[in-house]
Formats: C-alpha cells, structure tokens, sequence
C-alpha cells in the first residue's frame, strides 16, 4: 500500500507557477526564493508583456542554469482565444477559454489616436443590473490575475504588437468588461500594476480605468493602494431609481457612493482628477429633464465629467435605447450647469460588442440565468451574444 502510494506521489505533475499574472514585486520575491537576484523580474517581464515570449528558453539574458530551473518550477500561460469577430467599424471582441467550460470577453475600440481595450474581472458578473447582458448570463467565479492580464496580453499579440507590426495599438485600458472588478479587488489590482509597470505596458495612469457600479468599501480601499483613473457607474440620479436599476444601490446608496468618490479624489497626488460618470440612457426610464437636473444637482459637489451612453438592446431586454430628442436634451441641461459631458458612439453593436452587451459563457452558479431564461418563457437557454 506504501509503495503504490510513493509511486503515485511521483507520477503526480508538479504543481507550476503561473508568472503571466504577477506584478513585479511579486516576481522579485519569486525569485528571492530560490537566490536568485531581484532585477531578474524586470527583465522576466519585459520579455512576458513587451517581447510577448512565453517560453523561458528564449529569454537569452538568463542562463542556462536559470532558463532550467525556471522551466522545472514555473510557466507563463495566458488563456486561449477560441473566436474572434471584428465589427464593420473596426471594433474588434475576443471570446476567450477558461476553464469549466466558461468563457469571457474583450472588446478593442480603435479610435483616431487611441486604442481602447475592455477587459473583463469576472466570469460573469456578480450583481445583476437590470439594464446589462452580463449580469443575466449569472455568475461564476473571479478571475485570476493571470485571466485579467492575459486578456492585454492576446489582445497585444492579436494586434501585431510583438511583432513590430501593430497597425493598431492599446493606448487605453478600461476595466468595464463583464464583471464588477471591485467585487475581485486583489487580482484586478495585480493586473492593472501590469498595465501601468514599465516593464509591463507602461500606460499612464490616466489611461487606465476601473469601473464600478459602487462597492464603497473597496473605493475605499482602492485609494490607499491605487491611483488610476475611476468612473462610477450610475445610470439614476435617486435612490428609488436606482435601487431597480442597480440592485448593490440598496446596501450603497448615492448620498454615501458620491461621498466616497469625492474622498478617492481627495487621495490623488494632483488636483486635477476628475471622476468619470457613466449614465446610461434607456427611453422613458431615467431620460426625461427632470432627471437631468437631479443629476447635476447631485453631483454639484463632486469634480466630474459624464458620459452619456445610449442603450444598447440586448436578447430579452426590457428597455429601449433613447430617442436622439431626449439624449440631446439631457445633455444639454447637463451642459447648462456646467458639467463636460460626452456622448458615448455606439461602437461594435453589429457583433454585440457594445456597452452593455457582453455576455461570453458562463456556467452560472447562481441560477440567474436559468430564472431569466424562465422570465422569458424560452426552453433553450438564454441565447449568448457573441
């Protein structure tokens, strides 16, 4: 019985560790672990996040001892791509494998002189916003910080940019995929360090951008640890409103949300910081004039800027997108308090690649999906929008 039991512990694969997904502190003490010197996790990812090589044979500033070493106890594994679609606008979205039979998306948005990549924190999403694709596929589980920044990571290798050859490239990076990134701080932290590291993507911190329908603990939280650029999903300028719309409104009301928006402002090392406020507009809903005026009223204390988005119709969906009437109308009076506001262009929607639309595949845990595919009186599941 001992013997069989020795054999099997001997066969049994050892367990490696995923470097794609450490920040560089975490590398250096990777390292430091087996005596190696700490500036070899600088140079391990310029050559994972810059050179785009995934195999420790080819980072030829190691030696040969190291590249064996490495190759025994670690590996560099980002998630697969499994289908690709690209928009007649150019919008480009990924459908990427994880395990369990579950998959996410990622969204790129060329623009003259920007590129902005979505990315996405969780299979799923783990609030259910009356108005989003996402939160009717249910939930999953969070993903690892290897499963954020792999999805930079293909989406780089997919635009030509460890080739030399990128025609188009990621200026930009919105954590607004499928997801509630707060709800997955630790790992969302990891991977957004990546993105801003030298060695990694080295985006400015202006160019990056977490959003948040408003876990005001982990706003909190996020100021003492990170300075990128914040955006509030808000989508209602009352708590009654709201509540339906955004379901987590209930335990994190406006009055507290804004507050704590303001004091993740007070944290930043400049003053010119602005939040970005993210409205989504659905017809007769949350569009009439009076609900511009609550808005600017309650965001009269809070340095901001609002992007306007119209609705973007989904499979099922209960809403409508707003008349063009009603959004200029709203962003009129907006601008007439004197707030910046912009109108978000509907990019990507011939592929559902929209704002709001993500959906991927998710073995929901939850039963959510089930009971909306129930609502709408279907016996096949909830059709994916991919």
């Amino acid at each position: 019985m001992s013997c069989s039991l020795e054999v099997k512990e001997k066969l049994k694969p050892v367990q490696k560790t995923n470097l794609m997904g450490m920040p560089i502190a975490k590398v250096e003490n990777f390292f430091a672990e087996f005596g190696e010197e700490r500036f070899r996790a600088s140079q391990t990812l310029q050559w994972i996040h810059q050179k785009g090589i995934l195999d420790f044979e080819s980072m030829t500033n190691f030696s040969k001892s190291l590249r064996r070493k490495l190759t025994s106890i670690a590996e560099v594994r980002p998630p697969d791509i499994v289908n690709c679609e690209e928009s007649t606008d150019g919008t480009r979205k990924w459908l990427i494998q994880l395990n369990g039979g579950n998959c996410v998306e990622a969204v790129f948005i060329p623009e003259r002189g920007r590129g902005t990549l979505c990315v996405s924190s969780q299979i799923g999403c783990a609030l259910d916003c009356s108005f989003c694709a996402t939160g009717k596929q249910g939930f999953n589980r969070d993903l690892s910080a290897s499963e954020i920044i792999g999805q930079v990571w293909l989406a780089s290798k997919s635009l030509g940019k460890f080739d030399q050859i990128a025609s188009k490239c990621i200026t930009n990076i919105v954590m607004m995929g499928m997801g509630e990134p707060l709800m997955n701080f630790d790992n969302v932290v990891d991977a957004m360090n990546l993105m801003l590291d030298d060695h990694g993507y080295g985006l400015s911190k202006r160019r990056v951008t977490l959003s948040t329908a408003g876990v005001i603990p982990a706003i909190e939280k996020l100021g003492n640890v990170s300075d990128v650029s914040l955006a509030i999903s808000l989508h209602a300028p009352n708590d009654e409103l709201r509540n339906k719309l955004v379901p987590i409104n209930r335990k994190y009301p406006l009055s507290g949300l804004v507050s704590s928006a303001k004091r993740y402002l007070d944290k930043m090392p400049d003053n010119r910081r602005k939040i970005t406020i993210e409205y989504t507009l659905m017809d007769k809903v949350n569009d009439r004039s009076h609900h511009a005026r609550e808005l600017a009223d309650l965001l009269k204390e809070l340095p901001c800027k609002i992007n306007l988005i119209p609705f973007n119709p989904f499979h099922g969906a209960q809403y409508k997108r707003v008349t063009d009437f009603a959004m200029y109308r709203f962003r009129d009076i907006l601008q007439q308090h004197g707030y910046t506001v912009t109108i978000r262009t509907t990019r990507g929607d011939d592929i559902a690649a929209a704002c709001g639309q993500l959906a991927g595949q998710v073995n929901d845990k939850t039963r959510r999906q089930e009971r909306y595919k129930q609502k709408l009186g279907e016996e096949q599941p909830v059709k994916m929008l991919m």
